[in-house]
């Protein structure tokens, strides 16, 4: 109970009838007059009743003191018995304080994903989140039950808001030990067929281990490098992009036996091939108007190197002039298809027939040229139909088609076929969905026998008129036109030109994005977007692995003929692996090298400051039998001076509620009156004596 006053005036009006009071009393003391002392009493207890003493009692209720238990939900929690562990403890802790009168349990799933491209365990932002409508007056502890790997930690090893002990419980085992790699240096872009470096290094966490370090690189899937490592050193990888766009480039390291994960042993980098420049060689077999569409749109693109010859002088045409005083240089045959032919990526006939030029030997060593890796394109016209065509010659052998020798002389549409809607090079040519197509008529093409490749364009009356195939590791295409020069100069509207022959070039050159089965996997944030390209009308469902090895299946929809796509959300950061129809392709959601996947071995040490600064402890729970062990709990009142290495101190709060108020005025009603009124009648009871 505790007394207030609620004054009715002034106080410095009080304080003036109070002053004229003890004046007038001190004289009257002072004089010796009768009755004085009980004036005195009476002047007192009418300033007192100006004053309005009050008698109030409050009632109040404690507060109970508040204890968070932060449960580590990251994805390096999924390791092992980690998550068992965790759960076990949490519901032990809630059970241990529970028995404690004067406690409220707090449980905060901190540290897991919140969906960044980097994840990592923020365990302290998420604490502070979850306790902000709690005073830090009645804050008794922070438990945290987690493995260590903590990456918000404060520099100066004090959490903001929190003036009580924190502690940490360690899940996981004391001797784990974990391998891992880590890119150090890894090129963004790299010439195609040029030699990249990558540098790696593999980092053994925990105890030592005695196995081979050895690293094995692989572009695109197939494994070209393996480098004998040891453990903390840097070693450089040396392989080659073998096509332009993007190179998957995985390294991995063999996993340990007993190792806390396998996630981490691999890893993927994405690298851009870019083409030091294609090297292209056009043979025009004799001037005419398409070899200029031909040659303008190899000189435009700035990734190709173009050389150019035109057969002006044949053998037939020799006049017995001295060579010395003709212009034209001679078509230097040798060099071209016999020292440097493989330095080409591609060699476009163009109207070119069989007349004495090249020797017979020469076609024998294009076509080995084109089996072994290379590429040829025919653009015929009627010299492929006549006796001294090239498809008489050994190039016979890796030709799709063979001429019957007759010309089709008549105006028709080139159109795509079935196979050619889906194909990616002539899939979606501008103008093709019409019917008839939105571009101009061409007017002859070379009859053909049924070709063994892929017909994706058509002639009059559905003959062949695009024709491409594989041999062995090359590829050939047959255009049997030479009148593509009349979409170039804009005959009935023109037509796609442009980008019929810059794809039917790149297709050849093997550009990948126009590789008729293809599989890609992009991460775009928390999804991946897998994209695949077939020639098939349908596909079989994807086959996703996570970094955790769950397998999961999803299906694939058609966009556009030839093209299937899906999107994918994932549930966790990592890499993954896309296997669909025998293609696979990795793609890593999330930053390669994020912190969450750094270390992964449990330990005690990185939260040991933050708990000694706070009074707190660090204590793994691994009791060694599958269980776990929780520390006794320690309660004290007022601030924590010293740390228990053997107990959890839990700080308890003395703070209170209101809960209600009485109030009892001593000078107010009946009572105040009756007091005054017996003051002022004993001064007159004494003056009248």
């Amino acid at each position: 109970m505790n007394l207030t006053f609620d004054p009715f005036l002034p106080l410095w009006l009080i304080a003036l009838v109070g002053a004229l009071a003890a004046l007038l009393a001190a004289f009257g003391l002072y004089r010796r007059q009768r009755g004085m002392i009980l004036r005195t009493i009476a002047l007192a207890a009418l300033t007192l009743a100006l004053i309005n003493p009050i008698l109030v009692d409050e009632q109040r209720e404690p507060l109970p003191t508040v204890v968070a238990i932060a449960a580590d939900r990251s994805q390096s929690q999924d390791v092992g018995p980690r998550k068992a562990q965790t759960d076990k403890a949490v519901a032990d802790l809630r059970a241990a304080l529970g028995r404690f009168s004067g406690i409220e349990t707090r449980v905060i799933d901190a540290g897991g994903d919140d969906g960044s491209d980097t994840p990592s365990t923020r365990l302290f932002g998420n604490i502070a989140s979850a306790l902000e409508d709690v005073p830090p007056s009645r804050l008794g502890a922070v438990i945290s039950v987690t493995d260590g790997q903590v990456h918000d930690i404060p520099a100066d090893d004090r959490l903001p808001g929190v003036n009580a002990p924190v502690h940490g419980l360690i899940t996981g085992k004391a001797d784990e030990f974990d391998r891992r790699i880590q890119v150090i240096k890894a090129p963004r872009f790299g010439l195609v067929d040029q030699e990249q470096e990558m540098v790696l290094r593999v980092i053994d966490d925990g105890r030592p281990i005695s196995q081979p370090a050895d690293i094995t690189v692989s572009v695109n899937g197939e494994v070209v490098n393996r480098i004998p490592a040891v453990a903390g050193q840097n070693r450089t990888a040396r392989f080659k992009l073998d096509r332009a766009g993007g190179n998957i480039v995985e390294v991995a390291v063999a996993e340990v036996p007993g190792e806390v994960t396998p996630v981490n042993n691999r890893l993927v980098q994405t690298i851009d091939g870019i083409r030091e420049n294609l090297r292209v060689l056009l043979v025009s077999g004799e001037p005419h108007a398409g070899e200029r569409a031909w040659r303008n749109l190899l000189k435009s693109d700035a990734s190709v190197d173009l050389v150019h010859f035109t057969i002006l002088r044949p053998p037939e045409k020799q006049d017995g002039t001295p060579i010395n005083e003709l212009s034209l240089i001679a078509f230097p045959t040798r060099e071209l298809f016999v020292e440097k032919i493989s330095e080409f990526d591609l060699i476009i006939f163009d109207r070119y027939q069989h007349r004495g030029v090249l020797p017979i030997l020469y076609y024998d060593n294009i076509a080995q040229y084109v089996r072994q890796g290379g590429a040829i394109l025919l653009v015929s016209g009627p010299e492929h139909a006549g006796s001294e065509s090239i498809a008489y010659t050994p190039l016979a052998d890796i030709l799709p088609a063979a001429p019957t020798g007759q010309m089709l002389e008549k105006p028709f549409f080139p159109r795509l076929s079935d196979l050619g809607k889906r194909h990616p090079v002539t899939r979606g040519l501008e103008g093709s969905a019409a019917e008839p197509p939105r571009w101009g008529r061409w007017f002859r093409a070379v009859n053909m026998t049924p070709p063994e490749g892929e017909v994706v364009m058509n002639g009059s009356d559905g003959s062949p008129l695009l024709v491409l195939s594989h041999v062995d590791q090359g590829r050939v295409a047959m255009l049997l036109s030479d009148q593509g020069w009349l979409w170039a100069r804009g005959f009935e509207g023109g037509g796609p030109h442009v980008d019929l022959y810059r794809r039917i070039a790149h297709w050849l050159m093997k550009e990948p994005s126009l590789e008729e089965e293809r599989l890609t996997a992009r991460s775009l944030g928390r999804d991946i977007e897998i994209t695949r390209q077939s020639l098939k009308k349908t596909v079989d469902k994807a086959v996703v692995i996570g970094p955790d090895g769950a397998r999961q299946e999803t299906g694939l929809t058609e966009e556009e003929p030839g093209l299937f796509r899906t999107t994918l959300r994932t549930a966790r950061n990592g890499l993954y692996e896309v296997d669909n129809g025998g293609l696979k392709t990795l793609v890593h959601v999330g930053a390669v090298d994020a912190p969450e996947f750094r270390e992964m071995i449990s330990t005690t040490e990185k939260l040991a400051p933050l708990a000694a600064a706070s009074k707190g402890i660090v204590k793994r729970l691994d009791d060694g039998a599958e269980g776990v062990t929780l520390p006794q709990i320690l309660t004290v009142r007022g601030d924590v001076r010293i740390s228990d290495p053997e107990r959890m101190v839990i700080r308890m709060t003395d703070e209170t509620v209101l809960k209600g108020v009485t109030s009892i005025p001593l000078f107010a009603g009946f009572l105040g009156l009756g007091l005054l009124a017996l003051a002022l009648g004993s001064t007159w009871w004494r003056e009248g004596r």
